[in-house]
């Protein structure tokens, strides 16, 4: 017999440390975002608006999986309405139930909540991994409790599969790109000595997490004088209104080893920065950037190809580019994967019932065009 959990308190979220962090390393596809080391720190910055559902699903005295869920309002053209839905907030890429039994954990915490009062107008499990880690489980486990979700793509990501040798994977890049690639290193080392430095720590748990934060204020200073610092509205990492939580975020990822950070200096000066997260050899891409003072010569395009090879190196698997930019990104990848969201509109909201008519209309005559 199967019984859940829910915990709205994050301070009791503490008490789950260990196991989540177990759970985490039997997870298929898990990214840093689905560690409680990140839900913390984005939980005291952006959690004062929402409502937290944790759902810990158990048989007998074994834990099956978490699934991290929030409550929050969000604006459409038909009115306001309150979405039940993971908590990655558009910051990663793919999300979904936390354990190596994903199916039977989403299951029952779907089934427990048709049984609780409803503070939800709509479900929307988004940033699923479909044809990925998901392999239909969120499809089948919605249709299972009863209910008839709307499927709909969401954002597409390059990404690089590493799990092979760095010379295979860089013989089928474009001929004409690589001399480009190559021309750029000649004429950027002419500007100066290029350094490339990485800084990977591997958490307190071995003793390694010095969060480095002169590398850090340097990454911040390439931010502000690349084309990020003209972005008024955003995520990019010299945003102020930003700044404390990326911080908060930067210190608990060099704790828990999913700091993956990459700067790339000419003659002594930083030229380009990568920030990344990692778990396990999955890396996503936060941000990047490079100061046009320091060179145009591609010190961007050099970084990016050191960092690559580094992690070929290293024996990463998964290199997730991130949404953004996609063309300058297509060179590198190897696949481009899509996120889907799956929404179940309850029968008792007519508000959120119009929109999921007008959701479905536009999906059909998109569908036609197509």
């Amino acid at each position: 017999m199967l019984h859940v959990t829910e915990i709205n308190d994050p301070a009791e979220l503490a008490g789950c440390r260990v196991l989540w962090k177990s759970l985490l390393a039997k997870t298929p596809g898990a990214t840093f975002f689905q560690s409680l080391d990140w839900l913390e720190p984005y939980w005291r910055h952006f959690g004062h608006d929402q409502k937290l559902r944790v759902l810990v699903v158990r048989a007998g005295d074994e834990t099956l999986g978490i699934v991290p869920l929030v409550v929050r309002t969000e604006k459409a053209k038909l009115g306001r309405a309150r979405v039940l839905t993971y908590p990655l907030d558009h910051w990663g890429t793919f999300y979904g139930p936390i354990g190596a039994q994903p199916a039977a954990t989403l299951i029952a915490a779907l089934q427990y909540l048709r049984t609780r009062p409803r503070d939800w107008d709509l479900l929307s499990l988004r940033w699923v991994h479909r044809d990925g880690g998901d392999r239909g489980r969120t499809l089948r486990a919605m249709r299972f409790v009863g209910w008839t979700p709307l499927e709909e793509p969401g954002e597409q990501v390059p990404v690089i599969d590493m799990s092979g040798p760095w010379d295979d994977y860089w013989s089928t890049r474009d001929g004409h790109w690589r001399g480009n690639v190559a021309r750029s290193q000649r004429r950027l080392s002419e500007q100066g000595e290029i350094d490339y430095v990485r800084y990977r720590p591997a958490g307190i748990a071995y003793g390694d997490a010095d969060p480095r934060w002169d590398l850090f204020e340097q990454c911040l200073r390439v931010a502000r004088q690349s084309w990020q610092a003209g972005v008024r509205h955003g995520t990019t990492l010299s945003h102020d209104s930003l700044a404390a939580y990326l911080r908060d975020a930067h210190l608990a990822a060099a704790r828990a080893g999913g700091l993956d950070l990459n700067l790339l200096t000419v003659g002594g000066r930083p030229a380009a920065f990568a920030y990344n997260f990692h778990h396990h050899g999955h890396l996503f891409g936060l941000r990047m950037g490079y100061d046009a003072a320091v060179s145009r010569h591609g010190c961007g395009t050099v970084l990016l190809r050191r960092m690559v090879e580094d992690s070929f190196r290293r024996g990463d698997h998964t290199f997730d580019l991130g949404p953004a930019s996609l063309d300058c990104k297509r060179h590198w990848q190897t696949s481009v994967e899509t996120s889907y969201r799956y929404t179940h509109f309850a029968s008792r909201a007519p508000r959120v019932q119009a929109l999921r008519l007008k959701r479905h209309v536009q999906r059909r005559l998109a569908a036609h065009i197509g």
